[in-house]
This record gives C-alpha cells, structure tokens and sequence, in this order.
C-alpha cells in the first residue's frame, strides 16, 4: 500500500465581520467555498506557503498573524494510505487587490458576512477553521465535533 502525506497552510482573513474565501469546482459539479490556502511545496516553511497561496488566489498580500491550530485527516483505500496534515492561520490584509486566479485551484475570490456563510456550500475545513478562529483551542486541535471529515 502506498503511503502519501499532504501538508496545507490555510488562512483565516476576517475583516469588517466578513471572512475572506475562495470558490473552487466541487466534485461532481457545481463549486464550493474554500479557505484561501493549499499544498506546501517540499522544502517550503508552512508561513511562506500560505502567503503564497493567499496571493495566488485572491492577489491579496497578507501577513499571518497566528497560529491558529491544524487539523489532522487520515484515509485509507486499497491502493492508498492518507494522511493530511492542514495548518490554520489567522492572517490580516497588508496590501494588494482583490482579483480572481487564472489556471489555478479557484476560480474566485469573495467577502462574505460572517453570519451569512454557513448557508454556503462549504468544504469542511471553513467550519473547522472558523472554529480554531472563535474558540482558540489551547490544544490547537479542532475541536473533536468538528474533526468529521
């Protein structure tokens, strides 16, 4: 069986009660809403990974203000052993322009009303980092009723 890891840095930007997220295709068809972030390049520091993917999707420059936690999922399959790893970051705005990516994992970028986002069709991990962002585990693990995925 293959073993594969996956390390991700994700970015939580809340500004003016609206968080920041971006739109991905969703499997099966339609889109879903993602945190802005992804895949760490090998040899990459989680920080600069999700500066870089930020940037990527939303052309925002930010600066990651905190750690906020990880999350930890573990799959199996007959072919694959999986495990990802995602690292979550409170981040603030620093400079550059709101602009949607080209030939990316997105297709675009948008504020959304804190209180208006869980009607969204959302990946898992935007409630798991919403909850690391309100509730500030001292663990910094997802709260257990939120791990589901």
């Amino acid at each position: 069986m293959r073993k594969n890891l996956r390390v991700a840095a994700y970015a939580i930007c809340v500004r003016d009660g609206q968080l920041l997220l971006a739109r991905s295709p969703a499997p099966g068809g339609g889109f879903e809403w993602v945190l802005p972030g992804g895949g760490m390049e090998h040899g990459e520091d989680p920080y600069d990974t999700v500066v870089r993917e930020v940037e990527e999707e939303t052309g925002y420059l930010v600066e990651p203000t905190g750690l906020l936690g990880m999350d930890s999922v573990h799959r199996l399959s007959r072919a694959v052993d999986h495990q990802g790893l995602a690292l979550v970051y409170e981040a603030r705005i620093t400079g550059g322009e709101l602009r949607y990516e080209t030939n990316g994992s997105t297709d675009m970028a948008a504020w959304h009303p804190l209180d208006t986002v869980t009607g969204l069709t959302l990946v898992p991990m935007v409630g798991k980092g919403l909850a690391l962002w309100r509730e500030r585990p001292a663990t910094g693990r997802v709260p257990r009723k939120m791990n589901t995925e």
